[in-house]
């Protein structure tokens, strides 16, 4: 899934960076308010982490917050900040934000949050993903079928999850990217060929069907338990 973090603080946006990326997740920064806007208006995210207090906009992530709802208003905003009011939180709330998480935090915590509000998510079909006799769990991030363990990398968890959650949907390379890759990605759409190789490699065993679908000049489809 793709992560908007939008936060003025280089340090903290790196760190938040490097840990959703190796929880698995695509992730972006920007480090103003317009920047912020720019990127969810370009592009397509599955969450957004806001810092409250952003250099560019007179309102700051509050701004960034109603801006984004007026173009969403489905996708889940976890609110960052150093302000511990109740005055704020509530204003923060009335802008847009689904949560709010007071700095410092910790990261075990953020994660957290972040899981729960994309389980709230309407993309989010259950705490726990089913198709095709595949079990994924994207709060531990593990993956089985037919009761044995799969050990997938981040990627691959990536690709696999967001086929899972539209199951039933045919998804196109560029969509796959869209998700599962950053903004940084300038490789080629055979990249996601690859990763559904090696999903398919690691998913079926000999005799067993693959759940995994090519719909030709379309794009791929795990179909939905009926």
């Amino acid at each position: 899934m793709r992560l908007l973090v939008v936060e003025d603080d280089v340090r903290i946006a790196d760190v938040i960076r490097r840990t959703l990326t190796e929880s698995g997740y695509a992730v972006d920064v920007a480090h103003t308010a317009p920047d912020g806007v720019q990127a969810f208006e370009i592009d397509s995210y599955d969450l957004v982490v806001l810092d409250l207090m952003l250099p560019g906009l007179p309102g700051g992530g509050m701004d960034v917050c109603r801006r984004i709802r007026l173009i969403n208003r489905d996708v889940p905003v976890l609110m960052l900040t150093a302000l511990d009011s109740m005055r704020t939180k509530v204003e923060g709330l009335d802008a847009g934000a689904d949560d709010y998480i007071v700095k410092p935090f910790h990261l075990v915590e953020l994660l957290a949050r972040v899981r729960a509000l994309l389980r709230r998510s309407p993309r989010a079909f259950a705490p726990l993903l089913h198709a095709q006799g595949v079990t994924l769990d994207p709060a531990t991030r593990t993956a089985q079928r037919a009761g044995r363990s799969i050990v997938l990398t981040a990627k691959e968890f990536a690709v696999l999850e967001y086929l899972m959650r539209n199951a039933g949907a045919i998804i196109s390379t560029s969509e796959l990217i869209d998700h599962a890759w950053d903004s940084n990605y300038e490789g080629f759409s055979n990249v996601v060929q690859t990763y559904i190789r090696y999903l398919r490699q690691k998913l079926t065993l000999p005799g067993e069907p693959d759940i995994i679908q090519t719909r030709r000049g379309a794009g791929y489809l795990i179909a939905a338990d009926s």
